[in-house]
């Protein structure tokens, strides 16, 4: 068979919970729901770093953020490392990219100008990570748009401006990519959409109208019921943003059928991180900011995770905890390409197949800007820690730590009551610690030191 067409569809700040096929009552994702029911669902998915720049480094390098110093927002992808594009390109794919980008431009703090700005500016090719073909993409796509128009840039540097709500115009840049797919070798497209990540500028999530009155019966999960943010004016628009993805993965699905394209096409549907809706931003031991998404809680860590095509069917769900960080090595691997001993994380096709020898069923994330932290998380726990004193902005490591959360997830699944300090979990801190200290070791980290908070 030829090697198959890889379409990776990629929402940003998108909690597995606002979908059907994880749990969701309202009508949200029929056609994400019908995609998992062919192929494979990953029931326990969270992100290596719940922080847009950072993942995405992940995403295009298959590095440890803190590896390449890209531990933060706006510090840009090194122009040095061999990325996901470079080995689509070798193996022989037409690659484009749709979206937004978040890799190129550098900023010393939020609070001052970019020193090297294409936030609002097209992105030069040395920056684009590699990618050599379709290019219809903006750097900080909210910098350059809003919920319902703005522009992006082409493969020339030309600004594409677009009307319309946002994931339909980004859409269309997809389809246009279809449109003019001639055939001639299989290609790897990303859809990097922003929605349902807030506007910042607007400081609130931009919904299709009407979201309001159409998702208005919406019930908060768990942990959003339980604490006080801001998910009762803001969920309704946010389940209209997934909704929206929803509809146009649909169209791109049809497309695709349309092209005779669909038998070797693989959909990958993942996220990276969730949104907490500003229910953890008040957390103690915060060197830095907040405001949805940057702590070890479920909230920010568990992601979408679906693929679907040649190799991935019959409906199965998998239950082992698995990283967002196995992307970039699963994606080449579908693709014919071996780089097990270049990648972090894991080629998921062999946790599908059960092929788990000596296989630690737990994850590791790293955190920043809003604490310099480092999580893991078991079957039964998740424990994190933070350097204390150090921005989470400005340092990328550290040699000691302290505890920061303990939940026992077994008694406690919404994570609200923190046990760190608990002296009945001092023999299960310990373990945590040691098993943290393993994985922090694997990321080629230094060995570090974790005190208990004094």
């Amino acid at each position: 068979m030829a090697k198959p067409n890889i379409i990776f569809y990629f929402p940003d700040q998108q909690r597995a919970d606002t979908l059907g096929c994880y749990g969701q009552k309202l009508e949200i994702s029929p056609n994400l729901d019908k995609l998992a029911g062919e192929g494979v669902l990953f029931e326990e998915a969270y992100t290596a770093q719940p922080v847009c720049g950072p993942c995405r480094a992940i995403f295009q390098s298959g590095k440890w953020p803190t590896d390449i110093n890209c531990y933060r927002n706006a510090l840009p992808l090194p122009s040095n490392i061999k990325t996901l594009a470079d080995y689509f390109y070798e193996a022989g794919y037409e690659t484009a990219y749709i979206g937004k980008w978040h890799l190129a431009s550098e900023r010393d703090s939020y609070h001052t100008p970019p020193t090297v700005d294409y936030e609002c500016n097209a992105i030069p090719f040395e920056r684009r990570g590699g990618y050599r073909g379709f290019w219809r993409a903006s750097d900080v796509l909210e910098a350059t748009s809003n919920g319902y128009g703005g522009y992006v840039f082409d493969e020339n540097m030309n600004k594409c401006n677009f009307e319309g709500y946002r994931v339909d115009c980004i859409t269309d840049y997809a389809l246009e990519f279809l449109n003019n797919y001639k055939g001639d070798k299989p290609f790897f497209m990303t859809i990097s959409h922003i929605e349902p990540h807030h506007q910042n500028d607007q400081g609130c999530y931009q919904g299709p109208k009407g979201s309001k009155e159409r998702f208005q019966d919406y019930e908060l999960p768990g942990d959003l019921k339980a604490l006080q943010g801001d998910a009762d004016e803001m969920y309704p628009d946010y389940l209209g943003c997934c909704r929206s993805l929803d509809d146009n993965l649909g169209r791109l699905i049809e497309k695709v059928k349309e092209m005779g394209l669909y038998d070797n096409t693989i959909w990958v549907y993942a996220s990276d991180h969730g949104s907490h809706f500003k229910t953890r931003n008040k957390d103690e031991h915060m060197t830095g900011s907040d405001d949805y998404k940057r702590s070890c809680h479920s909230a920010c860590l568990k992601v979408p995770l679906v693929i679907s095509g040649p190799g991935f069917r019959g409906g199965k769900r998998i239950k082992d905890l698995v990283s967002n960080c196995s992307l970039p090595k699963t994606l080449l691997a579908i693709a014919g390409v071996d780089v097990e001993n270049e990648m972090i994380g894991e080629n998921l096709k062999k946790v599908i197949e059960g092929n788990t020898v000596g296989r630690k069923n737990r994850i590791f994330a790293q955190i920043s800007e809003s604490r310099l932290g480092r999580c893991i998380r078991t079957e039964d726990y998740l424990y994190s820690v933070c350097a204390p004193g150090l921005n989470g902005w400005s340092e990328g490591s550290s040699e000691i730590y302290v505890e920061d959360f303990l939940y026992d997830l077994k008694k406690d699944p919404d994570e609200l009551n923190n046990l760190v300090k608990d002296p009945a979990y001092a023999e299960v801190r310990n373990d945590l610690a040691m098993q943290l200290i393993e994985e922090m070791e694997n990321a080629g980290e230094r060995t570090p030191q974790i005190l208990a908070w004094e």
